[in-house]
Order: structure tokens, then C-alpha cells, then sequence
């Protein structure tokens, strides 16, 4: 083996590196020499300056030795789209058909002066809501058969004597509801008659019985007359016209305040007298209905010999005109 001397006796050249950036200040020999082995090594610093590299962002809304945040960037010439307002909440196919049957109501008072026409209108209509209905099991949902339904229109024949007054010349038939209390099984029926100074309610109360997911059994136990409550005075006018003349109206008015202050009167010492209550035995009163429709405004019915109501609930926006 050679020994270090002689590797000592190898030509060695001198290799010198140099930067832009300084001046050279070490020599590296490719083969130390024998003396330079036995040097205790030595570490100092470097003098020579390193180049600096400095990335610079324009147009930040902060600045620190990590950038701005994602967030905090604003590039310039670049347009930020501004957040568009929600859209309004698109109409459903049921709420377009529920529009459109509540319009078809409109001048058939609750059924009775519904034409051919507008009766095969409704009846389609119907129809309708009853394949999308989004509630099959009605009678598991007594939360929504829950509260005062107000009847919009019925082809039950048996309401048509009441709506179209012939017996009650100075009365109106002004609502029609029907109060569902499923914590108790209760159902009270209402009308409400308005007369020309008073309006009254006539009610019955009933048990609720359930059949099937759809089918309910109604049996009429008590019938209600509640008393009479003063409506609205009554005003006229100064004067009107007729033939051509005008007609002085003011004689009128003591007369029309006098059967006013009457009214009132007996309205009042009507008014504090308990309801009248009457019990229901027959064995016919009572009747069963099957819901066919059923959310959280709108209830559609089926009852006996084929009839239908459909029902509306109170505060709902498809009672407004």
C-alpha cells in the first residue's frame, strides 16, 4: 500500500472559486498535505455577502413578513363581483294549483252559485291536489288537523237550503267553519248569521272517532245558540237623488238612532244571557268524512253520497280576496 508520504509526492493543483458577488478569499486543494491533517478545524463565519431576494405584492390591504392574508388580497384592474341578493322563493306545482282553485271560488258562494262549468273547473282542480297530496295518512297527522278551518266551498246539497236564505229573509249566511281539537277528539261545527244590526252563531259540538289513516267518524252530541252581538251602527247620507230631485235624508236619522239605541238595548241584556244549549240524541246524527288532501292551510274532504268541502285554515293568505 502507499504510504501518505507519497501520496504527498502526487502533482496537486489549486482550484480557486470565485463569485460576482465578493472577492475569492479560500483556496481548496483536491489533496490536503500531511501538516494541514493535523490542523485543529476551524469554523468562522462567512464574510461574504449572500444576495437578498425580496418579493414585493402590490396593492395590499396588509403587509407582514408572511404576505396578507387570502382573504385581504385586492388585486387591481381585477372587478370583485358583489353577492346578488337571494331570489325569491319559486311557487310549487301545489301552490300554483291551490291558486288556482281558491280563484275558481270566487262568486259561487261557498258552491251554490257555482255553474256546470265552474263546478268541472273545480272538480279537476281538485283532482289534482288529491294525486299530489302531501300528507297520505291524515289521521297520524293531528297536528295539522289541529285549529278552525273556514269552509271556501262544498258540494254538499244539504248546506244549499241554509246558503241560499230562503228561510231567513233578513239573514245572511257570512261563515261557515269547522274547529278540530284532536288532543280531545272534538269537532264543533259553526255558522255564523249576520242580520241587520246583530250577527248570532248557531254550533254543534261532536265526537271524533278514527277509522282508518284517512277516514274519521263524527257523532253530534250538543247543539249551541249563542247570543246575539251588536254589529256596526248604520249611517246615511245627508240627502239623495232620485228623479231627478234630491231627497233630505235628515228627518231619517232621528228615527234610524232611535231603533239603534233599541237594538242596542236588547242586544245588551241579550248579550249577558248563557247560550243556549240543546242535547243531540238521534241516531242519525252523525256522519264520516275521509280526507283526501291535507296541509298545513288547505284541507279537501269526502263525504257522504260522494260529497266534497274543502276548507281553509284560518289566517292562511288563500283566504284574502
Amino acid at each position: 500500500m502507499a504510504s501518505i508520504s507519497s501520496l504527498n509526492q502526487l502533482p496537486c493543483k489549486t482550484l480557486q472559486i470565485t463569485s460576482k458577488y465578493s472577492k475569492p478569499t479560500s483556496k481548496i486543494s483536491t489533496f490536503p498535505s500531511k501538516t494541514e491533517l493535523h490542523k485543529p478545524i476551524s469554523i468562522k463565519q462567512s464574510t461574504n455577502p449572500k444576495p437578498r431576494f425580496t418579493a414585493q405584492g402590490t396593492n395590499y390591504d396588509k403587509e407582514d413578513e408572511w404576505g396578507p392574508e387570502p382573504e385581504q388580497i385586492k388585486p387591481s384592474g381585477v372587478a370583485v363581483a358583489e353577492e346578488e341578493p337571494p331570489k325569491p322563493k319559486e311557487s310549487s306545482e301545489i301552490d300554483l294549483l291551490k291558486k288556482k282553485l281558491t280563484d275558481a271560488f270566487y262568486g259561487t258562494n261557498r258552491g251554490l252559485s257555482a255553474s256546470s262549468e265552474t263546478r268541472a273547473e273545480i272538480v279537476e282542480l281538485i283532482t289534482q291536489l288529491e294525486s299530489k297530496n302531501p300528507t297520505p295518512a291524515p289521521t297520524e297527522a293531528l297536528t295539522l288537523l289541529n285549529g278552525r278551518w273556514i269552509l271556501a266551498y262544498t258540494s254538499f246539497s244539504g248546506l244549499f237550503p241554509l246558503l241560499s236564505r230562503g228561510n231567513l229573509p233578513l239573514l245572511r249566511v257570512e261563515e261557515i267553519s269547522q274547529t278540530i281539537d284532536s288532543e280531545n277528539f272534538a269537532v264543533q261545527n259553526s255558522v255564523v248569521f249576520a242580520g241587520p244590526l246583530t250577527t248570532t252563531e248557531i254550533s254543534t259540538n261532536a265526537k271524533l272517532e278514527v277509522r282508518s289513516p284517512k277516514r274519521v267518524q263524527i257523532k253530534f252530541d250538543e247543539g249551541i245558540i249563542r247570543t246575539p252581538q251588536l254589529t256596526d251602527s248604520i249611517e246615511l247620507p245627508e240627502n239623495v237623488e232620485f228623479l231627478g230631485q234630491k231627497i233630505d235624508l235628515s228627518p231619517f236619522k232621528g228615527l234610524i238612532t232611535s231603533v239603534q239605541d233599541t237594538a242596542s238595548s236588547v242586544a245588551k241584556s241579550i248579550s249577558n244571557q248563557p247560550p243556549i244549549k240543546f242535547p243531540i240524541s238521534t241516531d242519525s246524527a252523525q256522519s264520516w268524512l275521509l280526507t283526501t288532501y291535507l296541509d298545513d292551510e288547505l284541507r279537501i274532504s269526502r263525504g257522504d253520497a260522494g260529497s266534497v268541502f274543502v276548507l281553509i285554515k284560518e289566517g292562511s293568505p288563500l283566504l284574502k280576496p
